[in-house]
């Protein structure tokens, strides 16, 4: 098993030598201006490109709660658009994120990585717009990827 790193930094500039995926949280309404996905469109325009074209054609794909996209943004470097959160809004059903979606999507996650060999890099995935808490997500990261010796950092914004 690697252990998780957490460090402060910038997740859209990996620490890393070798393959990188940067790992974010979507939500599933094809939503995208608020939070990482700003510094991500800041640094590359495809990510965002390609998650709109995918949810514009969602009902030709598999575009929905636990769907992983991946988007090459350099030659050694992908996005990876996670769809874990209902919509944007907090209301009866809770905030918007969906824990069960998080992990179905880290295990896709997982299997890119390893096919990939790359390390995976990412903020505090799910806690900031999505409402989730660190204390259910790090766990989820630490079963998919990090028991597969997936290497996994975390970055902080300094």
């Amino acid at each position: 098993m690697t252990p998780l790193k957490v460090i402060a930094g910038d997740a859209t500039s990996p620490q890393a030598k070798g393959p990188k995926v940067i790992a974010h949280v979507c939500n599933d309404i094809g939503g995208w201006g608020k939070g990482f996905v700003l510094a991500l469109s800041k640094r590359w325009p495809e990510p965002e490109a390609e998650f709109r074209a995918w949810h514009r054609r969602r009902s030709a794909n598999d575009f929905g709660l636990g769907a992983v996209q991946l988007v090459r943004v350099r030659p050694d470097t992908w996005v990876a658009n996670m769809v874990g959160q209902r919509g944007i809004r907090t209301g009866s059903g809770g905030p918007p994120i969906r824990y069960e979606a998080v992990e179905r999507c880290l295990g896709l996650l997982a299997g890119h990585a390893i096919e990939l060999g790359a390390s995976v890099h990412m903020p505090r995935i799910g806690c900031g717009l999505a409402g989730g808490k660190w204390s259910r997500i790090e766990p989820l990261i630490t079963d998919a990827l990090c028991a597969r010796d997936v290497s996994v950092t975390v970055y902080d914004h300094a």
